[in-house]
């Protein structure tokens, strides 16, 4: 495992990491997520991510208690979350939901906080953009969370690189605490954000990535070439949204194209997609999903596999992908 410093802060982050969405709460309860913790660990994995909206706070709770089993050091890891949706289990309230006003970011933290079982969280998203609070507020209240020591980095996710380079501006402009990172989705099918949008950013702003979906919800394990497995996260009933996108017959096509290539290199679709993903220099992490033991060793195979993708191989997986590639 290498680790990498995140953006142009000092803080170093493990090349691969490990989410909670979808799995957490739904899939995974607090003994199996407390194992693959512990695993993720002992292979290197030093960061976490998790937010308020997964398992509608479930999943904090159980991986705060997953935290306390284990034990660790403090200093040993890296926690995140996220804030924007709210909790539904709250009930609806005009700023409670689909929010980054002052009101709703200085209590969710606090909510976090709570449920994970932590005196602070190392990193803190604004979950989306909100268009009806001006970025303003949003950077100041975040920025509190800093100040108040209840965080230590804050960033974005699926923002805007417009909306990104504003906040920072804002931040710069009022000697507050800047943007750090954001949290796009990046994969073999999904790149045009991460390798076009924010090009700019990388250099201008110093801004990192934790990128998550490196195997596009996992259409790019194969799994889904011939329909929707049992046990799958496809066959959720929450999931059901997805289902269609997962058995495109044209990104199939292409996944099957991709195993003969990872066969090459000695590995499968995943360890390719995942490989594919942390060999990107401005890519600071790679985000993991994973609802068993078996299947997070399996991903781990992927960093045998960046050092693989030599330009020629690169160019073979482009030249396959180009055709469903947004």
């Amino acid at each position: 495992m290498q680790y990498r410093r995140l953006g142009r802060s000092g803080l170093q982050v493990s090349e691969l990491s490990l989410g909670s969405w979808v799995t957490y709460h739904n899939q995974v309860g607090t003994q199996a997520a407390t194992e693959m913790l512990a695993a993720a660990f002992d292979a290197g994995i030093n960061f976490f991510d998790n937010a308020e909206i997964y398992a509608d706070g479930q999943s904090e709770v159980v991986m705060g208690e997953a935290f306390k089993a284990l034990k660790w050091p403090r200093l040993n890891y890296v926690v995140s979350t996220k804030f924007f949706w709210g909790l539904n289990r709250e009930g609806h309230s005009v700023n409670r939901k689909d929010t980054l006003n002052r009101k709703y970011l200085m209590q969710a933290i606090d909510g976090s906080l709570k449920r994970m079982q932590l005196d602070f969280i190392d990193l803190v998203y604004c979950h989306r953009p909100d268009p009806h609070t001006p970025i303003e507020e949003t950077v100041r209240a975040m920025s509190d969370m800093i100040t108040q020591g209840k965080a230590l980095y804050w960033g974005t996710s699926e923002w805007s690189a417009g909306d990104i380079r504003a906040a920072w501006e804002i931040a710069e402009r009022h000697h507050l605490h800047r943007p750090v990172m954001e949290q796009p989705q990046y994969n073999l099918f999904h790149r045009q954000r991460v390798e076009k949008e924010y090009a700019r950013l990388y250099e201008d702003i110093g801004l990192g990535l934790t990128t998550w979906s490196p195997l596009a919800s996992g259409l790019l394990t194969g799994k889904y070439r011939h329909g929707i497995p049992a046990g799958s996260r496809g066959a959720l009933e929450n999931m059901g949204w997805m289902r269609e996108q997962l058995q495109d017959p044209a990104k199939n096509a292409v996944v099957a194209q991709l195993e003969g290539i990872a066969a090459e290199l000695g590995g499968n679709v995943a360890q390719l997609a995942i490989a594919w993903a942390n060999r990107n220099p401005q890519v600071s992490t790679v985000i993991l999903g994973a609802s068993k033991l078996s299947q997070l060793q399996d991903n781990l195979g992927a960093l045998a596999l960046t050092p693989k993708l030599a330009p020629e191989v690169l160019a073979r997986i482009d030249d396959v992908s180009k055709a469903v590639t947004q």
